[in-house]
């Protein structure tokens, strides 16, 4: 028998689950998320070891979905100190980069700026000759003050080789040591989203690097000599060697994770699905069991970027969100939240704060604390509360809708005890069994995937050469990162002719498999 750990990281709980060989779950558990999120990760661990009573020897993968990377650059804490440099000049003189990004985190990452002559047009023409000389001179000039360098060269999704030259000439005179993030691999087409994904990617690899080992020295602290993978974006999964190379992917897996956990769990692959944590409640779209993928720009700590993330919409609905109730009966719900510290704060368990979860035990609607501490609140009132709880996430799953036609809902999440079994818009509810875990469950049984996203000209192969040797890259990068051979297929692909452009086409593929050792079962998606 071998058996395999998910653990995902909310901003309220950690939750763990260990499943078997048919992904059943034997055994689960929620920890308090802690300040410093790694002692809670360890605690969650430990506990759901000792709950299900598994050999340790047995336990041969563990997967983590961590917010380690998203707080890093939202607190602007840890970040490594690092070069900027792209490749563009004069083409891009222009607009400098990190342009847009707030003052506080450009002056943590613009320190070290350079704009190298280079870079090619969208079919892969030179615009000018990359200036080989001046990028020599700028890593004499940055050895022994940066921790890592980011790469970023005009259209390099097209052409990646100035980027490749610029970053032999970076480790021949910096060593292996420094981390080179070069956007290519990270961002897609758009210059300036692309270059700052790559520098905030460049940003946390110490971060994802101490998550890492940290995290594997937890696990043999245990006596579990596992495989580790970390959660990323799109819903699935990358070695721990792939997640230190390209941390900035591991950004928005919580809810990724939770949206294949409920496909999971219910067996839809194509249904919305009502993520309700401690905090917020996502509402993401499941097509085809992975989750909808953004068609724009994101902001990450505010810095606008590119890279591939979940469709979703957040709103400020969990289980810790504080109610606030006037002397004239007039109320808000949100957006605030007691988080982790609602054992403690809520009325229902001795505390001094109106939260939702105080509203739905006082109605009747959830067995848990303490019913008498909120049966002097006035119903009428809770029940106006509870009203536009519902609506508002109602309200949510209406924007995400491509439809006015009823859709599946899929519940999950530990604060779905404040939705009733009825929804507008929602043409079943379903809560699945294990629903209060999905997240760490999404973790756990997540396939490994590989993506491009690349402008091809169509001069040079043709159309149906390029659209095969695209699908190629994918299901290379996906065998990159950890995926069986021989179970890795093509599971989305989008192919744009691009007119203005010439005879060029913009296409994105993303390939997915099982892990390298590891038998597909019929339940698994």
């Amino acid at each position: 028998m071998t058996y395999r750990i998910g653990i995902d990281v909310g901003g309220t709980h950690t939750d763990a689950v260990l499943l078997d060989k048919d992904y059943q779950v034997l055994a689960q558990t929620k920890c308090s998320t802690t300040e410093d999120v790694s002692s809670g990760i360890y605690a969650a661990m430990r506990e759901v070891i000792a709950l299900s009573g598994v050999p340790r020897e047995q336990i041969t993968y563990a997967m983590l979905g961590t917010t380690h990377c998203t707080n890093a650059i939202v607190e602007r804490k840890h970040l490594n100190e690092i070069a900027v440099i792209r490749i563009g000049a004069p083409a891009t003189l222009a607009i400098k980069p990190l342009v847009g990004v707030p003052d506080d985190l450009r002056g943590h990452l613009g320190k070290r700026v350079y704009i190298v002559a280079g870079g090619h047009e969208f079919d892969g023409r030179e615009i000018v000759k990359l200036d080989e000389a001046h990028l020599y001179a700028i890593a004499g000039e940055i050895k022994g003050k940066v921790d890592s360098v980011a790469v970023t060269s005009v259209f390099s999704p097209v052409s990646k080789e100035h980027e490749l030259r610029a970053a032999e000439i970076f480790r021949d005179v910096l060593g292996d040591d420094v981390p080179i993030s070069l956007s290519y691999e990270i961002g897609s087409v758009g210059l300036l989203e692309r270059e700052n994904a790559t520098i905030l990617n460049a940003a946390i690899v110490n971060v994802a690097k101490s998550t890492a080992l940290g995290f594997l020295s937890a696990l043999k602290a245990e006596q579990v000599e596992a495989r580790v993978f970390f959660g990323q974006n799109d819903g699935t999964l990358m070695s721990i060697e792939y997640a230190m190379k390209y941390p900035i992917l591991t950004i928005g897996c919580g809810p990724t994770n939770s949206i294949r956990g409920a496909s999971y769990l219910s067996g839809l692959e194509n249904a919305l699905v009502v993520d309700v944590g401690g905090t917020t409640t996502d509402i993401g779209v499941l097509v085809n069991s992975f989750p909808r993928e953004s068609s724009l720009a994101v902001e990450i700590g505010g810095a606008r970027t590119n890279f591939r993330m979940p469709d979703l919409i957040s709103i400020g609905l969990g289980g810790g969100t504080i109610v606030r109730v006037q002397a004239d009966g007039q109320f808000s719900v949100g957006p605030d939240s007691v988080g982790y510290r609602l054992p403690q704060k809520g009325l229902a368990f001795g505390g001094d704060t109106l939260t939702t979860t105080d509203v739905v035990i006082a109605l009747g609607k959830a067995n848990l604390g303490d019913a008498e501490k909120v049966a002097h609140l006035d119903r009428t009132l809770l029940e106006q509360v509870y009203s536009r709880m519902v609506e508002m996430v109602e309200e949510a799953i209406d924007k995400m809708k491509t439809s006015s036609e009823p859709v599946p809902v899929i519940l999950v999440g530990g604060g779905s005890i404040l939705l009733p079994d009825t929804l507008k818009g929602a043409s079943q509810i379903i809560r699945p069994e294990n629903s209060g875990v999905a997240n760490a469950i999404g973790a756990a049984i997540a396939q490994i995937s590989g993506q491009i996203d690349r402008v091809f000209s169509l001069d040079e192969k043709g159309r149906a050469e390029t659209l095969e040797q695209a699908k190629s890259i994918a299901v290379e990068e996906a065998i990159a990162a950890g995926a069986d051979p021989a179970t890795v297929e093509i599971v989305e692909f989008e192919d744009i002719p691009l007119a203005y452009l010439g005879n060029a086409t913009r296409i994105r593929v993303k390939a997915a498999g099982t892990l390298a050792g590891v038998l597909q079962t019929s339940d698994s998606n």
